[in-house]
């Protein structure tokens, strides 16, 4: 597999299947889906960019209007979905800051990348809260108790995804890169069992569902 991530080739397939993918979301979010939150519609935008056709396949079963129903899997689904778009985007932001502009070793990159998700993933869920009137103090009790967990999983399974396949990789090095983008996926995946069992405990509330925007 080492031997795949260090070939360019995987970068520009890789490449061509998140354009492709983010094209054909972009359109299904204009032609069919435009009543979606603008929330959502970014969180779709990054699934897709981060994760190529497994974002694209996740938001054609769980995050349009058109879904027949909205089982307990679709709503985990869109959940670890807002979870990923701000974690990844802390992540590669995180991974950008701490190899590129500081310099820092494995533990640095690490610890930087795993604080830059944490705290994007937690704005984009405590952000709304207090935009929608909620106390500061109780959203973010509300955002601890429910994104913690997904986000520790999360960034724990990716973080140590990327480590295994690129330890000594450089940011000019192919591998780097493909090994973060395997890595991200690694963790949307991980941490959707997190979000099935947060929501059908109760403790977390899932995303809106879609069929009800207007």
């Amino acid at each position: 597999m080492i031997d795949i991530l260090m070939n360019p080739w995987f970068l520009v397939v890789w490449g061509a299947a998140a354009m492709v993918s983010s094209a054909l979301l972009i359109r299904d979010l204009v032609v069919n889906n435009a009543q979606l939150m603008s929330l959502m519609k970014l969180v779709w935008v990054l699934t897709v960019l981060y994760s190529g056709p497994l974002g694209l396949t996740v938001y054609w079963a769980t995050g349009r209007r058109q879904i027949r129903d909205d089982a307990l899997w679709r709503r985990a689904f869109r959940s670890v979905a807002h979870c990923y778009s701000g974690c990844g985007l802390g992540e590669v932001t995180g991974v950008a800051v701490a190899a590129g502009l500081m310099g820092l070793g494995t533990t640095g990159i690490a610890l930087t990348t795993f604080a830059f998700a944490f705290l994007m993933g937690f704005g984009l869920t405590l952000g709304p809260l207090i935009q929608d009137g909620v106390p500061f103090a109780q959203a973010l009790r509300e955002t601890l108790i429910a994104e913690t967990p997904s986000i520790a999983v999360m960034e724990i399974v990716a973080i140590g995804v990327d480590l295994m396949l690129a330890d000594k990789a450089a940011m000019g090095d192919v591998l780097f890169w493909s090994s973060l983008i395997v890595s991200l996926s690694c963790g949307l995946i991980a941490a959707y069992p997190v979000n099935w069992l947060l929501i059908q405990r109760g403790i977390k509330q899932g995303m809106m569902d879609p069929r009800q925007t207007m």
